[in-house]
Order: structure tokens, then C-alpha cells, then sequence
């Protein structure tokens, strides 16, 4: 039986990639943080590089850190890297993102995973980046759609952080890390390096609160986040400075290939914008 070593495994998409790769037969081990990565990977085909620093917590010396621990053990197993990337290095630019998109990146954090990114490509080792836009789980308590759109959502009301009419890609995590075991799972005929756009749903603030209202069966209030208050708390509240940058994915129209996932897993079918607003709202009670 193949082995996936998942590092952090009781995180937003380590969590659900231990499931996902359980669910397809894999044989699966936690990596316990601190210890001796190199001698977890042994006798791991693949090993899911879900550890990432909570809240943009310490961004710039952390995930360089991880990022050689993890090359480390992969060259030392021989394993594959299973890397769940985002749109960060895209910046601002227009038009449909995939592999052949540049990296661009206007952000601070954008450059870090660039950078982060340019050393898996250059290492040598295989790696799939499995490419997903804001994570969405309806039992995540660390989302920006739980934490703040749907907050007051008990209330009737939801938070926009941004133009209401914005497109904007987003990956429902249950079928990402699916999409991650099944790739994976193609074995040899995978190339050894996978730049892998995850398109999952694509919607606005106001086709998210026209669902909303079609299953609450009511009005919803839409409100407009304070990003004041993010400006007035940055230079002492670590997260506020570091969600302020990110500003602007919330005014970018944005969207992420589906045509190369589907020329590998053609038929592969991710839940609906609806299946996901009724899961969210059965989360809440």
C-alpha cells in the first residue's frame, strides 16, 4: 500500500487531504511537528506539504524554514511534494490564471510564495502545486467566509470585503485535496513538475447573497467590512497588516483555469455553488 506523509494534518487542507488520500487507498501518517522529517518521509510516495503559518503569522522566515525541510525529506524518500498553492504571485494582472500565467506578484506575501515556489521548480524533485483560490469549509473556523462573510449570517446579514460584483475563484477544500489524491494517484504519468490550477467555484458578493436569500427564504442584509479598522489596528494586531495588504484580490476580478485539471481527470465534478451555501448554512445551525 502507498504511503502519504501529511504535514499539518490538523490544518484547513491537511485535514481534508488525509481523508482524501485514506478515501483512495493510501496508507497515511501525521507528521508530528519538531520532530525528524526526513525520517517520516521514508517509505512515502508523496508527502502533503500542508504546513503553513496561522493567520500570516511570521510569513518570511517561516515558510522559507518549512520549505527546505521539506525538499530535505523529499530528496532524502524520494517522495512527490503535494503543495497546496494560491493566486498570490498573480498580482493584479488580468484574464484567466493557469500555468503559463506569470508571476506577477504586488504583495509582500505574493513574493514570498513566488519565491517559495521558484525553489520547488528548481529543486529538482517532483511536486505538484495543486493551485486553489480562498479555501472554503463549512467547519473551518479560520476562513475569511466563516470568520467574516457569514459571520452574522444567523442574523440575516453577511460582510462583502470588497465590490460586490467581483469575481472571485474559490476552492471548496473536500474537493480540492480529492483532486490532489487523484492526481497523485496517476502515478508515473504525471510530470515531475505540476503547476495545477484548481478552478473550484467562481462567484461574486452578490451571486453568494442571491443564494443566500434563495435557500434562507428571506432577505439577506449585505454590509460593506470595515477595512478602517484594519488600518487603525495594523501597527500592533499582526493579522489586521497582514489582511490589508491582501486588499486587493477582493477588488480583482479573478479566475483560475479549469482546462488543465480536466485533461488529466477528465469527469472529475466539484459540489456547486448551492451544494456549498447549503452546507455552510447546515454548519451554522
Amino acid at each position: 500500500m502507498a504511503k502519504a506523509l501529511i504535514l499539518g494534518a490538523g490544518g484547513n487542507f491537511g485535514s481534508h487531504a488525509e481523508r482524501a488520500f485514506q478515501a483512495a487507498g493510501w496508507e497515511v501518517a501525521r507528521y508530528s511537528r519538531g520532530s525528524d522529517m526526513a525520517a517520516a518521509a521514508k517509505g512515502a510516495e508523496v508527502i502533503v506539504n500542508a504546513m503553513n503559518p496561522p493567520m500570516y503569522h511570521d510569513w518570511a522566515r517561516l515558510i522559507p524554514e518549512i520549505t527546505g525541510q521539506v525538499l530535505a525529506a523529499a530528496k532524502t524518500s524520494g517522495a512527490r511534494v503535494l503543495l497546496p498553492g494560491n493566486v498570490y504571485p498573480y498580482g493584479q494582472q488580468p484574464g484567466l490564471w493557469g500555468p503559463e500565467t506569470p508571476h506577477l506578484p504586488c504583495a509582500r506575501k505574493g513574493a514570498i510564495r513566488a519565491e517559495m515556489e521558484a525553489q520547488y521548480r528548481a529543486s529538482g524533485q517532483p511536486v505538484l502545486i495543486l493551485r486553489g483560490g480562498d479555501f472554503l469549509d463549512e467547519c473551518s473556523t479560520t476562513t475569511v467566509m466563516n470568520m467574516l462573510v457569514l459571520k452574522e449570517i444567523e442574523k440575516g446579514k453577511m460582510t462583502r470585503l470588497g465590490n460586490a460584483k467581483v469575481k472571485r475563484a474559490y476552492a471548496y477544500l473536500p474537493d480540492m485535496a480529492r483532486a490532489g489524491a487523484a492526481l497523485v494517484g496517476i502515478g508515473a504519468a504525471l510530470p515531475d513538475f505540476v503547476d495545477m490550477p484548481f478552478a473550484g467555484l467562481t462567484f461574486s458578493m452578490d451571486e453568494l447573497q442571491a443564494e443566500l436569500e434563495r435557500q434562507l427564504v428571506q432577505p439577506v442584509k449585505a454590509a460593506d467590512f470595515r477595512w478602517w479598522l484594519m488600518t487603525l489596528t495594523s501597527p500592533f494586531w499582526e493579522l489586521a497588516r497582514e489582511m490589508r495588504e491582501m486588499r486587493y484580490l477582493f477588488e480583482t476580478d479573478h479566475a483560475l483555469d479549469p482546462a488543465p485539471l480536466a485533461a488529466l481527470l477528465p469527469g472529475f465534478q466539484g459540489a456547486s455553488l448551492a451544494q456549498v451555501v447549503e452546507k455552510h448554512l447546515r454548519a451554522r445551525g
